[in-house]
C-alpha cells in the first residue's frame, strides 16, 4: 500500500503515463489516502476518474465505483485494463453479464486481483451482492455522476437517495469519495447530506471551460443548419442531442442520407448496439453521434469539436454536462444551441402528472434554460453565476467565446427601472417569483395578486410602460449582479440581497444588454423556412417564373399549379440540374417531376453553365422517404372513403393539421380524391364558384380567396376545395 507522502508524480507516470497532475487532482487523492471523505466537483474534461483511478490502483483491497453509466464503465474498464498485464484490475458489474462473466467477475473479487469494481446503484442494492462486499476488503467506495442524489440535480434517480444504507450494510470503515461535474450550491448541500458526508474535504474546480465557444440560434430550418455546419467542419468529430428516440433516429437516418458518417445512441437500443456505435465513433468510424439529451453517452472522447442541441436540454446543468463533451484536449469546441419557446412550453406540459414538488422543480430548472437562451448577457457569465462562480467580462479566460459577446445586443440604461424593482421586491415583503413580480409591474390582475390585495396598492401597475421581456432582463442582470438571490428552495422566490439595498438608497448607472426577442424572427407561413443567411438567385428566379407561365398558358390551369413559388425560391437556392436532385426541392414530388420536371431542370444547368455558378451542394439536402408518416396512411384511407375526421383522430390529428398534410401531398403532385366528403357539406354549384376563381387567380392564397369571396366559405371549406382543385387542374 502507498502512504501519503510517496511521490503521487513517480506513481502518476508509472501507472497512468502521465507526467503531472491537473488542477486539485493530487491534493483530492492524498486526501482520499489518507481516509479522508471527500467531494469533488469537476467540470467535464477536469480528470474526475482519474481522482479515483490512481488511489484505487495503489491501495490495499477493492474500490467499488458507483456510475449511473453502463457506458462509461465499460470505457473505464477498457482504460485501465490497458494500462495494466491483468484483465482482472477492473471489472463492471450490471445487468449487462451473463453468468460465465458473472462468475469471472466474482471469482477476480474474491481472490483480491480486483482493484476497481464498476456498479450501478440497483446492482449495488441486490442482497447476493451486499453479501459478497461483506466478504471483501474495500479501499473506498466512489460516488460518480453524483448529482443524480439531489432532486435538484438535473438526472435525479431515486436508487442513488439509498447509497447511504446501502454503504453502511457492507461496511462503515472505508472513506467516500463523491464526484460531479455539475452542482449548484444547492445541489452541492444535497449530496453531502444525503451521504453522510457533511464533513468531507471539498474540492471544487473552476467551471469555466475557457476553450469552448457558446450560441444560441433561433429554431429556423434546423434540419439544414445543422447538415450545413457538419459540412462545413468535415471529417471532425461532433454530436447531435435531441430530446427523443423519434428524432434521433430521424435526423440520423437524414444525416446518413446527406452522406455524414452518422451513427444514433439512445436508451432504446439494446446494449449490445450502444457499445457498437460507442465504439466505432471512438475509433473514428464515425463522425457524429446523435443522442438523446436523457440518456447519458459517457464517452470519454477528447477530440470532439462541437456539440450540437437540435433541442434544447431541460436544466443548465444537463446543457453544461452535454457541452462539456467537447474540447477536452484543449482545443475549441463550438457548441450550438436551437432554441424555440414553444419547445419549453411543450417541456412543461410533460410535467402535468408529476407532484406539485416535481412540476415545481422541473418548471424551475426550464426557466433557467430559458433565460440563458434569451439573455443578451455574457452566457459565459450567465452560466457560471448559475453554478455559484463569478466571472469578470473584461479579464476572464474565455470571454470572448461566446455569440453575445462578439455580437452584442443594443444597451440600455436602467438605472431607474433597477431602483423600481428593487423597491417593489422590498414592497411586496420579498414573496414573489420573477413572472408574479412581473405581473404587479405591469398591472395585470391575478389569483396570487388579488389574494395578497396587491392589485389595492399604488405601487400596482408602476412598470406598465415597459414590456415583459424587458422586466425579465432587469430581473435577470439583477440576479447576477449581486442585487436579488433567488431562493432555490421557495421555488424561484426573489430575495433583496444588501447590494440591493444599497442601490435603492444610492443608484448609479447601470447599462445592460436587451435581451434576444425570438418571437420576431421572420418565419414564412409554409412548414419550410429558408436558413438565416440563406438568399436565392433573384435572376434565375425571375427566369423560373417566366417558364412556369409558359407551362401554365399552355395547359391553361394557373402558374402556381404547377410550382408554388417556395418551391422555384428553393430551385434558385440550390441549383438542381437532374430530375432526381429535383425531388428534393422544397414542394416537389415525382408526380411533379414526371410531368414538367425536364424543362426547368435544362433551364437551371443552362444558367449554371453560362453563369459560371459553383453549386452549394452542401445546401442541397436530400430528404427521407419515412413509409411511417402520415402520408400513406391518409392516401390509403381516402382512397377507402373514410370519414375526414375519422382520419384525423386516427393520427392524432386536428382537422387542420390533417388538412395541411393533405395539402402537402397535393402540392407534390399526388391525386386525393375527396368528392364523397363534399356531398353534405356544399353543393356543386359552390365547388364550381371557388374552382372559377382558382383558376384566374395569379395567387392560391386562402387569405385573399376569403376576401374575394366575401367570407361566403370557412378557411376549412376553402382549403379543402383548393386540394381537390390541385389535385384535378394540375396532378
Amino acid at each position: 500500500m502507498v502512504t501519503p507522502h510517496q511521490d503521487l508524480k513517480y506513481i502518476l507516470k508509472q501507472y497512468l503515463g502521465f507526467d503531472r497532475f491537473k488542477g486539485n487532482q493530487e491534493k483530492i487523492i492524498k486526501s482520499l489516502l489518507k481516509g479522508e471523505d471527500v467531494f469533488v466537483i469537476m467540470p467535464t474534461g477536469g480528470g474526475k476518474s482519474l481522482c479515483y483511478q490512481l488511489p484505487a490502483l495503489i491501495s490495499e483491497g477493492t474500490a467499488i465505483v458507483v456510475s449511473p453509466l453502463i457506458a462509461l464503465m465499460k470505457n473505464q474498464v477498457d482504460a485501465i485494463r490497458g494500462v495494466s498485464l491483468d484483465d482482472g484490475v477492473a471489472h463492471v458489474l450490471n445487468s449487462s453479464l451473463n453468468k460465465s462473466q458473472t462468475k469471472k467477475v466474482v471469482d477476480d473479487l474474491l481472490l483480491g486481483s480486483t482493484k476497481l469494481l464498476y456498479v450501478a446503484p440497483e446492482t449495488l442494492a441486490k442482497e447476493e451482492y451486499v453479501s459478497l462486499l461483506k466478504d471483501i476488503k474495500i479501499s473506498f467506495f466512489a460516488i460518480d455522476e453524483a448529482h443524480c442524489i439531489s432532486e435538484w440535480g438535473h438526472d435525479f434517480r431515486p436508487e442513488y437517495r439509498n447509497l447511504q444504507v446501502i454503504i453502511e450494510r457492507i461496511t462503515t470503515i472505508p472513506p467516500i469519495i463523491a464526484l460531479t461535474a455539475t452542482a449548484t450550491p444547492k445541489v452541492q448541500e444535497d449530496i453531502q447530506k444525503n451521504l453522510g458526508m457533511s464533513n468531507a474535504k471539498v474540492y471544487k474546480s473552476s467551471f469555466n471551460r475557457s476553450n469552448l465557444y457558446y450560441e444560441v440560434r433561433p429554431k429556423i430550418d434546423v434540419n439544414r443548419q445543422i447538415i450545413k455546419y457538419i459540412k462545413e467542419h468535415s471529417g471532425q468529430s461532433g454530436i447531435v442531442y435531441c430530446l427523443s428516440r423519434k428524432r434521433v433516429e430521424e435526423f440520423a437516418g437524414l444525416l446518413k442520407v446527406n452522406g455524414i458518417k452518422t451513427l444514433p445512441y439512445h436508451a432504446g437500443l439494446d446494449a449490445k448496439t450502444r457499445s457498437k456505435h460507442q465504439d466505432m465513433f471512438l475509433m473514428q468510424e464515425s463522425d457524429v453521434i446523435v443522442a438523446t439529451v436523457a440518456f447519458g453517452m459517457g464517452i470519454d472522447k477528447p477530440d470532439v469539436r462541437y456539440v450540437i442541441h437540435y433541442d434544447l436540454s431541460k436544466s443548465l446543468e444537463s446543457y453544461y454536462q452535454e457541452t462539456g463533451r467537447a474540447g477536452r484536449d484543449g482545443g475549441v469546441g463550438e457548441c450550438i444551441a436551437f432554441y424555440d419557446y414553444k419547445d419549453m412550453e411543450k417541456l412543461e406540459k410533460f410535467m402535468v402528472n408529476k407532484s406539485v414538488a416535481e412540476r415545481e422543480i422541473g418548471i424551475q430548472l426550464l426557466n433557467e434554460v430559458i433565460a440563458y437562451a434569451e439573455t443578451g448577457m455574457s452566457r459565459r457569465k450567465y452560466l457560471l453565476h448559475y453554478f455559484g462562480e463569478s466571472f469578470n467580462e473584461s479579464t476572464g479566460e474565455g470571454n470572448d467565446m461566446d455569440d453575445n459577446v462578439r455580437w452584442p445586443k443594443k444597451k440600455v440604461e436602467v438605472k431607474e427601472e433597477l431602483v423600481q424593482l428593487l423597491d417593489l421586491v422590498k414592497k411586496t415583503h420579498q414573496k414573489l417569483r420573477a413572472k408574479e413580480l412581473i405581473h404587479v409591474l405591469l398591472g395585470k390582475v391575478t389569483v396570487l395578486n388579488k389574494s395578497y390585495k396587491f392589485s389595492e396598492e399604488a405601487f400596482f401597475g408602476c412598470g406598465a410602460q415597459k414590456v415583459e421581456r424587458f422586466w425579465m432582463a432587469v430581473i435577470r442582470q439583477a440576479v447576477v449582479n449581486g442585487f436579488l438571490k433567488k431562493e432555490i428552495e421557495g421555488y424561484g422566490i426573489l430575495k433583496l440581497l444588501p447590494k440591493g439595498e444599497k442601490f435603492i438608497q444610492s443608484s448609479y448607472s447601470f447599462i445592460i444588454p436587451e435581451d434576444h426577442d425570438y418571437s420576431n424572427v421572420p418565419r414564412k407561413q409554409e412548414s419550410y423556412t429558408y436558413g438565416v443567411s440563406d438568399v436565392f438567385d433573384t435572376q434565375l428566379f425571375v427566369l423560373l417564373k417566366v417558364l412556369r407561365e409558359k407551362t401554365a398558358q399552355k395547359l391553361q390551369i394557373p402558374p402556381f399549379a404547377i410550382f408554388q413559388e417556395t418551391s422555384l425560391n428553393d430551385m434558385a437556392i440550390q441549383y438542381p440540374t437532374s430530375l432526381g436532385e429535383l425531388t428534393q426541392i422544397f414542394g416537389v414530388g415525382e408526380g411533379k417531376v414526371k410531368k414538367w420536371g425536364q424543362e426547368f431542370v435544362d433551364l437551371i444547368k443552362n444558367y449554371v453553365k453560362e453563369n459560371e455558378i459553383v453549386r452549394p451542394t452542401d445546401l442541397l439536402i436530400k430528404q427521407v422517404l419515412n413509409k411511417s408518416t402520415h402520408k400513406v396512411f391518409i392516401i390509403q384511407n381516402v382512397d377507402r372513403k373514410l370519414d375526414l375526421e375519422d382520419i384525423a383522430k386516427a393520427r392524432g390529428l386536428t382537422m387542420g393539421e390533417l388538412i395541411s398534410e393533405m395539402e402537402s401531398i397535393v402540392y407534390q403532385g399526388t391525386k386525393l380524391n375527396i368528392d364523397y366528403h363534399f356531398k353534405n357539406l356544399l353543393d356543386e354549384e359552390q365547388i364550381e364558384e371557388v374552382f372559377g376563381y382558382f383558376m384566374t387567380a395569379e395567387t392560391d392564397n386562402i387569405s385573399k380567396a376569403l376576401e374575394h369571396l366575401e367570407d361566403n366559405y370557412t378557411e376549412e371549406e376553402l382549403r379543402l376545395i383548393r386540394i381537390k382543385f390541385i389535385s384535378e387542374i394540375a396532378n
